[in-house]
């Protein structure tokens, strides 16, 4: 309940336009990563692929560490070659497209919970997605979830809307679009949430002549079609080759591993890529990624689930629990594959939120959020002295934007309302990621050898080629703007490497001159000892740049 007019405090403004203000915040959010340099591995190996197709004019074939690399189908390096075409090779080009990408998955999340539940749901399912933690963190970290978060909410929104009467066919075709190029994204389990999705609503609302439609064939048939740029691409690189040799074997099949191993291999670790799964991962993984609104998620699962005969749609539920299901049973987890179904929470949890009506449901709200507002505030602190970074005047963006915060939402809204501690919720969500992005990532990565390393050779050897002995960095790769190579035999010229191979270059007759070194750690692997600075040291590796020479005898 908003401020009414005989108790106005100056500045009162209905809810639209208060979420409204906090949606362009959250953008701005979204783009606040923009700065922070690609994170090792995952994301500067993604990087330095799609760098390599534009240099070679090669979109078919996908090549990592000097050889065939067949890991990820291809469309997310296409969109990343087509920025990096447009705008070059740069930190933000790389993310600009899947920053994109889940701002449409915001923007159809939307349109969903609009269809389904009405626009308060939909308002607040849009704050809830922009401020789940894992889904910010991703915008670091980038990899192919953010593709996979639009791309899925999208094929189900169109699915949806070709199931209405008097819709044309296409929806049908949009949607089938928007699902092959999550398949191309990440291969043929991105069927899952969309068809479970729709087929779990039908079946829970007894719709069975839909679910047996004709629309399906020619939805299967149309995604068939649209992925083909995908099959032909690894049937050009692989399955014409079989004298290449992949993952040590030679006569691999691309298109088996697209269809195969890649993705059923993985489940039942029987593929070249293996993993060690807990079925309960997911479910305390969920605790931390779908900051802050956890506790509100798993309410609104268990109330809807108590009450599934009593529910207006299955869509949401069917969707995100066939996934949850999946990923829990796969033997190959890590915590972004959630990411693509946090739309489906958002919705679920916003509906939820909106429905709690009685005094006591209203202080299980209320208690709930603030209690984890104090917590999220309690951890930024803590972090912030553990780690120490070096702020320099970079602290007054989140400062400033706390006063304005604290101001507005105190003039705007009474605090006992459930808009309050909403909006409250939001604020601090968005003020803790805006000290991430601004301070606290940018910081960390002074200690990423591969970028730093790049950003000075730019600066002091520009144009002198660099090789990596018996080293790998892709965002050293990646950022330099002169020719990489990798060896691990000694020669002349500017060397990338650590400090245990210096004595080898020394026995084979060769002498160094070391032009700088850096400090190194996986930034995307954060540990206790790493964040804590009195610890700090004692976790970080150490990457040189060296000049060598031949000593003449």
């Amino acid at each position: 309940m908003l401020v009414t007019p005989t108790t106005a405090k100056p500045f009162a403004f209905t809810e639209k336009q208060i979420w409204l203000f906090f949606v362009s915040l959250l953008v701005l959010l979204q783009f606040s990563a923009l700065q922070v340099p690609i994170l090792e591995p995952d994301g500067a190996l993604y990087a330095g692929i799609a760098k390599t197709m534009v240099q070679q004019h090669d979109y078919l074939n996908l090549y990592a560490d000097g050889h065939e690399w067949l890991d990820k189908p291809h469309f997310p390096f296409w969109m990343t070659a087509l920025s990096f075409q447009l705008f070059g090779f740069h930190t933000w080009s790389y993310k600009l497209p899947a920053i994109l990408f889940l701002l449409m998955g915001a923007w159809y999340t939307y349109r969903f919970a609009l269809a389904l539940y009405g626009e308060t749901v939909a308002r607040w399912s849009v704050c809830i997605l922009l401020t789940a933690e894992h889904l910010v963190i991703s915008n670091n970290d980038v990899r192919a979830e953010p593709y996979l978060t639009g791309l899925i909410i999208a094929a189900v929104y169109h699915f949806y809307r070709s199931l209405l009467p008097r819709m044309g066919m296409m929806h049908l075709v949009a949607g089938a679009i928007f699902t092959a190029c999550a398949v191309m994204t990440k291969g043929i389990f991105a069927l899952v949430p969309v068809g479970a999705a729709i087929g779990g609503h039908l079946a829970f609302t007894g719709q069975w002549k839909a679910v047996f439609s004709w629309k399906w064939l020619l939805a299967g048939i149309l995604t068939a079609l649209f992925i083909t740029p995908e099959l032909y691409a690894l049937y050009r690189q692989f399955d014409m080759h079989p004298e290449k040799t992949v993952f040590g074997t030679s006569h691999v099949s691309g298109l088996r591993f697209f269809f195969w191993d890649s993705q059923f291999g993985r489940f039942m670790n029987t593929g070249p890529i293996k993993g060690s799964g807990d079925p309960f991962f997911f479910f305390h993984t969920l605790l931390w990624a779908f900051l802050p609104w956890p506790v509100m998620l798993y309410a609104a699962i268990f109330i809807f689930i108590k009450k599934w005969k009593q529910q207006p749609e299955y869509y949401c539920i069917c969707g995100a629990l066939a996934t949850f299901l999946l990923f829990s049973l796969s033997r190959f987890q890590l915590p972004h594959y959630l990411n693509i179904i946090f739309p489906f929470f958002a919705i679920l949890t916003a509906k939820y939120i909106l429905s709690l009506q009685t005094a006591g449901e209203l202080k299980f709200f209320r208690v709930t959020q603030y209690v984890i507002i104090f917590l999220l505030a309690i951890a930024g602190v803590v972090i912030d002295l553990l780690y120490k970074p070096a702020m320099g005047y970079a602290w007054l963006i989140p400062a400033a934007a706390l006063i304005v915060l604290y101001l507005l939402l105190h003039y705007w809204l009474d605090k006992n309302t459930r808009e309050a501690v909403f909006y409250r919720t939001a604020a601090v969500s968005i003020l803790l990621n805006l000290y991430v992005n601004t301070i606290l990532y940018p910081d960390m990565m002074q200690y990423q050898s591969g970028s730093q390393a790049a950003f000075y050779a730019n600066a002091v050897l520009p144009e002198t080629p660099v090789s990596m002995y018996n080293t790998n960095t892709y965002s050293f790769e990646f950022y330099l703007h002169a020719p990489v190579t990798r060896t691990d035999s000694a020669r002349e010229g500017v060397l990338l490497t650590t400090p245990e191979h210096l004595p080898a270059l020394q026995q084979e007759g060769y002498s160094y001159t070391l032009l700088q070194s850096f400090p190194n750690f996986y930034v995307s692997k954060l540990d206790l000892p790493f964040v804590r600075k009195a610890t700090r040291n004692s976790t970080l590796g150490e990457r040189m740049l060296i000049r060598v020479k031949k000593v003449i005898p």
